[in-house]
């Protein structure tokens, strides 16, 4: 059996006998267990010094391969243009873009330094499979080395249309960066869609064709849709346990019998938090009955603390909390509970089954596994209800939600109200429909399908290391890029 690689941006060496928090870490190990194999990415250390070879780390069967990353190169890949630029593009923030070509020559050194420490681990028959925004130049300085066996690669967050993507300078690059690999993989259908356009804009719609292949430069590149899952049965365990747990029992016992609307998110502003806020206030001007019955706890670890942008939002957030809850607490209520700290994947699980109504309204989303989690971490003799973005992933495979667009507080009031009326038979119905869903495409149907198919792939020809065209000429929709002007990936 081949070996499988993975390669994301940080990679988290668990301590012995520790079990991973969710989501991509799950799916991961899961994957590399099954077959055996190296998961590798940066160490979360910075160096003043020339990196050196990468530090190995054996966990359960799993090799944990990690290097520092250059303190000169780390601000301007990661900070710069990897979350100052690209993450803001693919989630459609185009104002928010900030571009510049040092920050662009750091993501491409990052990039060139992973593949020079990945290349010597690499065996001639493993299948390596690379993870998000991060990385997406990796293929290329493979290929370069000399890598000649399948390389995949998985887009967790959304992948924007050809007409957003265009407003990014050198996007051709990170499109024809993509088409080095052999399987391309997305959330959704409509990222796929979208990854189409980028790829009729910049090589024409020749390239494409209609089984989800790009065909380009005498070679080929499968498109796919993997929608990623939770480990619903893990989820279920831990929402079960910690209703033991101290912080579960305090959370529970500090309700005073009122009941609980909760939000679980990274501090992000791709997760609409203000807008929501906005919302519950919307829900309380009309339904005032409610008010001292109802308590909303939002759940937002600091995100990239370091980046202006967070700090804004964190500001914006903790200003609307004080005004709103200036406006309706009571001596013995607040209305929204605002916690900015993180807490055991297993406390939020407890918090979600404790929850009767779970919200979750990003603004733009490439999945969200809080809202499968929300669902999964129910009691099902009592669920609550999951009200959700339609600007999620999630969305399209979760219809039994209550679906609401993020920037329609009204909208969102009403779901939430709807919610918390919603009677018993009803509530049990959307549950039991929405868990077989979960079960059907959970964390291990995800990686399963996605090894699957990259294990499918021919072996592709060695792309030479050549200026990539970031430039463009033709009139038109759809007209071909060339070389006006050049850069190197």
């Amino acid at each position: 059996m081949t070996r499988l690689v993975a390669v994301s941006n940080r990679v988290n060496v668990p301590r012995p006998r520790a079990t991973p928090a969710g989501g991509l870490a799950v799916g991961v190990l899961a994957a590399i267990r099954s077959r055996g194999g190296l998961w590798f990415g940066w160490s979360g250390e910075v160096t003043d010094d020339e990196p050196g070879a990468a530090a190995l780390t054996l966990r359960q069967d799993v090799t944990f391969a990690t290097i520092d990353l250059p303190r000169e190169d780390f601000e301007p890949y990661y900070g710069g243009y990897c979350n100052g630029a690209l993450w803001p593009m693919f989630h459609y923030f185009i104002g928010a873009v900030q571009y510049s070509e040092s920050q662009h020559a750091a993501y491409a050194r990052v990039n060139r330094l992973f593949a020079e420490r990945l290349h010597p681990l690499l065996r001639d028959d493993d299948l390596v499979w690379v993870h998000d925004y991060h990385l997406i130049p990796l293929s290329r300085e493979l290929r370069a080395l000399g890598v000649t066996r399948p390389l995949g690669f998985f887009l967790h967050i959304p992948f924007p249309h050809a007409e957003a993507l265009r407003a990014l300078p050198g996007f051709e690059s990170l499109v024809r960066d993509l088409l080095a690999y052999d399987l391309v993989g997305f959330q959704t259908r409509r990222d796929l869609a979208c990854f189409r356009s980028a790829v009729a804009e910049v090589l024409g719609p020749g390239a494409l064709r209609p089984d989800d292949f790009v065909q380009h430069g005498g070679r080929r590149t499968r498109l796919g849709v993997f929608p990623i899952g939770v480990d619903v049965e893990s989820v279920q365990h831990e929402a079960r346990h910690s209703l033991s747990s101290d912080s579960v029992k305090r959370m529970a016992s500090g309700l005073l019998g009122r009941r609980c609307v909760i939000g679980v998110d990274r501090l992000d502003y791709s997760k609409g938090l203000v807008d929501r806020f906005l919302a519950y206030e919307r829900y309380m001007e009309a339904h005032p009955e409610n008010l001292n019955r109802i308590t909303f706890l939002q759940i937002a670890p600091l995100s990239r603390a370091d980046v202006r942008t967070y700090a804004k939002i964190r500001r914006s957030l903790e200003q609307a909390a004080g005004r709103i809850n200036g406006r309706f607490a009571d001596t013995d209520w607040t209305p929204i509970r605002y916690l900015n700290r993180n807490f055991s994947h297993e406390t939020l699980m407890g918090f979600l089954r404790n929850a009767c109504v779970g919200v979750v309204t990003p603004v733009r989303d490439g999945m969200n596994l809080v809202a499968k989690e929300f669902v999964a971490a129910q009691d099902p003799a009592d669920p609550g209800v999951l009200v959700l973005s339609t600007l999620t992933g999630a969305a399209e495979e979760m219809d039994d939600a209550l679906l609401v667009n993020p920037r329609d507080p009204r909208a969102v009031a009403n779901a939430v109200h709807q919610a918390l009326i919603m009677p018993l038979d009803e509530r049990r119905t959307r549950h039991e429909r929405l868990m077989q869903g979960l079960r059907r495409d959970d964390i291990h149907a995800w990686h399963g399908r996605f090894v699957q198919q990259l294990q499918a792939c021919t072996t592709p020809e060695v792309v030479n290391r050549t200026p990539i065209p970031i430039g463009r000429t033709g009139t038109g929709s759809g007209s071909h890029r060339t070389n006006v002007g050049q850069t190197w990936r």
